[in-house]
C-alpha cells in the first residue's frame, strides 16, 4: 500500500478517475437487471450552454442521488442529453454568419443554412457534456440524446400528427408575444418582466362632437398612436360617461387624422394616468380585447422587425420603434397636444433570449389546446408526484386552473419543421410530404414542445419498461410551467401514468448583494476554475452544503474554499491513520476492547447515519452535508483523532482504537461518496477497502452502539481549558501543567487522554486547591485548576484584564439601554429582542470569567 501524499491533489486524481469509470462502464444502465430501478432523466442543457454555477448545484444534485441509489442497490439510470435550443443556437450562427461573411441566413437559404448550424453544432456542442463529466457526472453516456435525433425528431412530429387528428392543434390568428431581434412568436414563459424606468406621456385630444372639449390622454407608447381606433373609458366613471359613444380626431400621423369614437369599457382603471385609454388593438392584448368588444378596426402599424411601416404615415415609416417614440412626442409638441412627460417606472416583457422588449403581435400561428389538464392537477394534488418544497404545488395549480393555449409555432429555421403540407389550398398533416408539389409549412415547433417528451422519447421499449416512469426529477422553479407541467401532461397522454414520482427544485444562486448570478453581469465565476482551484470535489461539497432545500443560494467563494479544506481535513486524518500501521477494511470494533472515546464516537457515527438517511428522504441535501462536515471534521478529526494519539501508547486500548479508525473510515467513505467522488474513489482504493468502485459498495447502516456520556464531559472539560487559555492570553500550542480535582472516579483514569486533549505537559489529580496564583473553571470532569506562577505577570496580567473588564462593561451598558427600554422591547421584532438577550448573557458571562481571572492573581 502506497504512502498517500502530503496533501490531495485532485488535479492528479480526477480525470484518471473519470477515465477509470468510463472504462469499467460503472455508470452503464442495464434493463434486464434484476435490481429495482433507479431513474433520472438530466434536464438537457443547451447545446449552445457552457457550465455555470446553476448547472453545478443541479447536476451535482443528480449525481448525488444515482451514487447513493447505486450504493443502495438499485440499477441505476440517469439519463443525459442536450436540446436544440431553437432560438439561442440560430441566433449564435446568425451572428457568426453576419460577423465573419456579411451575410443573412436568407442569403444562403434554408438548406444551406442548417447545413452551417449542424456543423456549429458538431464542433462546439459538445462543449457542456464535456464540462459535467470534469464535474464528476455519473451519466450513462452510451444513451446520450439530442432533442434533434433523428428517431427524437420523427417521434416529436408524430405527436404533432397524433394531437392534430385529435383536434388539440389549431391554426390561428392571435395575439402573441413576438421578439422584433429573433422574428418570432414566444410563450408567456419566454417573456421575463423587467422593471423599465421611462416616462408616461399626458397629450391631449378634441371631441369632435364638442369643439373646445379635450380629453388628456396618457400613454407609454406614443409611438403607437398611428394605429389608435377607439378611445375608452371606464362607463361607471362619472368624469367621462356622458362622452361615450362621440369621438375624437387621432392626431397622428398628420396625413390621416382620422375621428376615433370614444367607447365605454369595464376593462379601463379609474386610477392609472387619466382614466382614458387610447385602444391599439394591434398592439396591446388588453387594446385587443377591447377592440373585440366595441367592433374597433385593427391598424397594425408596425413591421416585424420593430420599425415602423407606411401605415403610420409618411414621417414615421422607417423608423425604429425607440426613434419613432421620440418623433411621435415631438410631433405632439409642435402640435401643441403634448400636455406633459413624467417619469414613470413599470414592468416591461423582454424577450428571454434577445434581451429585448417584444411587441404584442397579431399573428398567424400554430396553436394546442393541452390534453391531461384535470388529470395533470390531480396527479399532483393525489400526491401520485411529490414537489419538494411542497410550495409549489399551489404554483403548479394555480397555472394549471388558469392554462391558456400553448402557442407551438416559431419562425425559425432551425427546429422540428412543422409536418403539415399544402398544395393548390388542400392540407395534410403527415410526418412524411405527401408527394412532389407538396409545399411544408416554413415554421418550427417551440423547442418545448420536443423537449415535453424528454421522460419517455429518450428511451426504448426495453429501457422504458424497467425504468419508467423515472424517480425524481431535478429542476429550477422557473420551467415549471414551460417543462414539469407539460411533460407531466404528456407522459398521462403518452404512457398513462405520470413521467416521474418526485420533483425537486433547486434555488437561484446569487451574489452576496443578492443579484441573480449571470456572466453577462459578470458576477458569476467559471465553474471550472473553481475546479482548477479547489477540485471538482471541494466545488462539489461547498455549493450544496450552503443551499438549503428550495431557498435561493448567496454564493460565497469562501465556502467553496472550505469544501475543498474538508476534503483535506478527511485526507490528512486518513493519512494519520495509514501511518500507524496496516489497515483493515473489515475491521470490527466489537471484537476489542475499546475506550470510552472510541464507543462515544461510534454512536456518533451511528447518528449521524441516521440523521444523512432522514435528510436524503426529504431531499435536504445541505443539511447531508453538514452533517458530515459536523461528524468529520469535529467528532472525528478534532477529538477522536486527538484522543486517540493518547490510546495508541495504551497497549490494552491500541488496537480497539486502530480497528475503530478502520470502521469509521470506510463508512465515511461510503456517506461521502456522492457528494465528493473522487477523493472517496482514490482513498477506497489507496488505503485498500477495495478493488472495484466505491460506488458499488453498500450503503452504510446504523449499528446500534451506545452514545457514553463520559467521552461529551471530557471534551467539553477541554473546551473550558482552552475558554480559560484564552482568558490570560496563553497560546494554545504551550503545553501547561494543569490540576484536576474530578468529580467522578473514572476521570483518574483518563488522564493520559486528558492530557492529549488540553495540551498538557501534565494533569495532577489533586483533592483541594493548591495556594498561590491559581485559575480554575468548573469542568463535567471536575475542577480545572491552572498554576498561574512563572507563567504570567501578575501585576501586568491585572492590568490588561482591567482593561478587558471595562471594555466588556461599555458593552453591557449599550444592550442593557436597549433592553430598558420599552419601545425596543415591545416594537422591535421577536428575534431582535431575543438576540440582545443572549448578548447581554453572553456579555455577562465574560464578565464574571474576568473578574474570577483576576481573583485568582491574588
Amino acid at each position: 500500500m502506497a504512502e498517500l501524499s502530503k496533501a490531495y491533489e485532485p488535479q492528479a486524481v480526477e480525470d484518471r478517475l473519470y477515465a477509470w469509470w468510463l472504462e469499467q462502464r460503472c455508470f452503464e444502465a442495464d434493463p434486464q437487471s434484476a435490481k429495482p430501478a433507479y431513474s433520472i432523466v438530466i434536464p438537457p442543457p443547451n447545446v449552445t450552454g457552457v457550465l455555470t454555477l446553476g448547472h453545478v448545484l443541479n447536476n451535482t444534485i443528480q449525481d448525488i442521488l444515482a451514487r447513493r441509489a447505486r450504493m443502495q442497490g438499485h440499477e441505476v439510470l440517469w439519463l443525459p442529453g442536450t436540446d436544440h435550443a431553437g432560438i439561442a443556437t440560430q441566433t449564435v450562427v446568425e451572428r457568426k454568419l453576419r460577423k465573419e461573411e456579411h451575410k443573412t441566413r436568407h442569403d444562403l437559404g434554408r438548406e444551406e443554412f442548417l447545413k452551417r448550424v449542424w456543423e456549429w453544432k458538431e464542433k462546439h456542442g459538445g462543449i457542456i457534456i464535456n464540462q459535467l463529466k470534469k464535474l464528476g457526472c455519473s451519466c450513462d453516456w452510451s444513451r446520450e440524446r439530442f432533442t434533434m435525433d433523428e428517431a427524437y425528431a420523427r417521434r416529436v412530429q408524430e405527436v404533432f400528427v397524433d394531437l392534430y387528428n385529435k383536434g388539440l392543434i389549431y391554426r390561428g390568428v392571435r395575439m402573441v408575444n413576438w421578439c422584433p431581434v429573433s422574428l418570432t412568436a414566444l410563450s408567456d414563459e419566454e417573456v421575463i418582466p423587467t422593471p423599465h424606468k421611462g416616462f408616461l406621456y399626458h397629450f391631449k385630444v378634441e371631441v369632435v362632437e364638442e369643439p373646445g372639449t379635450w380629453l388628456e390622454i396618457a400613454t407609454t407608447r406614443p409611438e403607437t398612436i398611428m394605429g389608435d381606433t377607439g378611445v375608452a373609458v371606464n362607463p361607471k366613471d362619472p368624469r367621462y360617461a356622458n362622452l361615450i359613444g362621440k369621438h375624437v380626431r387621432r392626431p397622428l400621423p398628420l396625413d390621416n387624422r382620422a375621428e376615433i369614437p370614444i367607447v365605454g369599457d369595464e376593462a379601463v382603471d379609474f386610477e392609472f394616468g387619466t382614466g382614458v385609454l387610447k385602444v391599439t388593438p394591434a398592439h396591446d392584448k388588453v387594446d385587443y380585447e377591447i377592440g373585440l368588444r366595441h367592433g374597433l378596426a385593427v391598424i397594425d402599424v408596425l413591421n416585424p422587425n420593430g420599425t415602423l411601416n407606411d401605415l403610420a404615415g409618411e414621417e414615421f415609416a422607417g423608423l425604429d420603434r425607440f426613434e419613432a417614440r421620440e418623433a411621435a412626442v415631438e410631433k405632439l409638441r409642435e402640435l401643441g397636444l403634448l400636455v406633459k412627460e413624467e417619469p414613470h417606472e413599470n414592468n416591461v416583457g423582454y424577450s428571454e433570449r434577445a434581451g429585448v422588449p417584444i411587441e404584442p403581435r397579431l399573428s398567424e400561428q400554430w396553436f394546442l389546446k393541452y390534453p391531461m389538464t384535470v388529470q395533470a392537477r390531480d396527479a399532483v394534488r393525489n400526491q401520485l408526484i411529490r414537489f419538494f418544497p411542497d410550495r409549489w404545488e399551489k404554483v403548479y395549480d394555480h397555472w394549471l386552473e388558469n392554462i391558456q393555449d400553448w402557442c407551438i409555432s416559431r419562425q425559425l429555421w432551425w427546429g422540428h419543421r412543422i409536418p403539415v403540407w399544402n398544395k393548390d389550398g388542400e392540407v395534410r398533416c403527415q410526418v412524411d410530404s405527401p408527394g412532389e408539389g407538396w409545399v411544408q409549412d416554413g415554421d418550427v415547433l417551440d423547442t418545448w414542445f420536443s423537449s415535453w417528451l424528454w421522460a419517455h422519447d429518450t428511451m426504448d421499449d426495453a429501457t422504458r419498461a424497467k425504468f419508467y416512469p423515472t424517480s425524481v426529477l431535478v429542476t429550477g422553479p422557473d420551467i415549471i410551467f414551460f417543462w414539469v407541467a407539460r411533460m407531466i401532461m404528456a407522459g398521462l397522454e403518452y404512457m398513462g401514468e405520470v413521467p416521474f414520482r418526485h420533483v425537486y427544485f433547486t434555488g437561484i444562486i446569487r451574489d452576496k448583494q443578492g443579484k441573480k448570478m449571470s456572466k453577462s453581469l459578470g458576477n458569476s465565476p467559471d465553474p471550472l476554475d473553481l475546479i482548477a482551484k479547489v477540485g471538482a470535489d471541494g466545488l462539489r461539497f461547498g455549493i450544496i452544503r450552503i443551499a438549503p432545500q428550495g431557498q435561493d443560494i448567496r454564493y460565497d467563494e469562501q465556502q467553496i474554499v472550505e469544501g475543498r479544506n474538508f476534503c483535506n481535513k478527511f485526507w490528512n486524518a486518513c493519512r494519520f491513520r495509514q501511518i500507524q500501521g496496516e489497515i483493515d477494511p473489515a475491521a470490527d470494533p466489537s471484537k476489542h476492547e475499546l475506550s470510552l472515546f472510541a464507543k462515544d464516537l461510534l454512536a456518533k457515527l451511528d447518528a449521524t447515519i441516521r440523521r444523512i438517511d432522514t435528510a436524503y428522504d426529504e431531499y435536504r441535501f445541505s443539511e447531508v452535508a453538514q452533517a458530515l462536515y459536523d461528524f468529520v471534521w469535529g467528532d472525528f478529526c478534532d477529538r477522536f483523532i486527538e484522543a486517540a494519539k493518547a490510546d495508541f501508547q495504551n497497549p490494552a486500548r491500541r488496537e480497539g482504537t486502530l480497528a475503530t479508525i478502520d470502521y469509521v473510515i470506510g463508512r465515511v467513505l461510503r456517506l461521502l461518496h456522492p457528494y465528493a467522488p473522487f477523493i472517496t474513489e482514490e482513498l477506497w482504493h489507496e488505503l485498500g477497502y477495495g478493488t472495484g468502485s466505491i460506488q458499488y459498495a453498500e450503503w452504510p447502516k446504523a449499528h446500534g452502539w451506545e452514545a457514553d456520556a463520559r467521552a461529551e464531559a471530557a471534551f467539553d472539560a477541554a473546551a473550558q481549558a482552552r475558554n480559560l487559555r484564552a482568558t490570560y492570553n496563553l497560546p494554545s500550542n504551550k503545553r501547561l501543567r494543569w490540576l484536576l480535582q474530578p468529580s467522578e472516579p473514572w476521570v483518574a483514569g483518563e488522564t493520559g487522554v486528558l492530557s492529549v486533549l488540553l495540551n498538557a505537559e501534565a494533569i495532577e489529580i489533586v483533592t483541594e486547591r493548591p495556594a498561590g496564583s491559581v485559575a480554575s473553571c468548573p469542568s463535567p470532569i471536575g475542577l480545572l485548576l491552572l498554576p498561574l506562577e512563572g507563567i504570567i505577570d501578575p501585576e501586568s496580567e491585572k492590568t490588561r484584564l482591567a482593561g478587558e473588564i471595562k471594555k466588556v462593561e461599555v458593552e453591557i451598558k449599550k444592550v442593557q439601554g436597549k433592553l430598558s427600554s420599552e419601545s425596543f422591547v415591545n416594537g422591535a421584532p421577536a428575534e431582535v429582542v431575543a438576540e440582545h438577550r443572549a448578548r447581554e448573557a453572553s456579555w455577562k458571562g465574560r464578565l464574571e470569567a474576568l473578574r474570577d481571572a483576576v481573583a485568582s492573581l491574588g
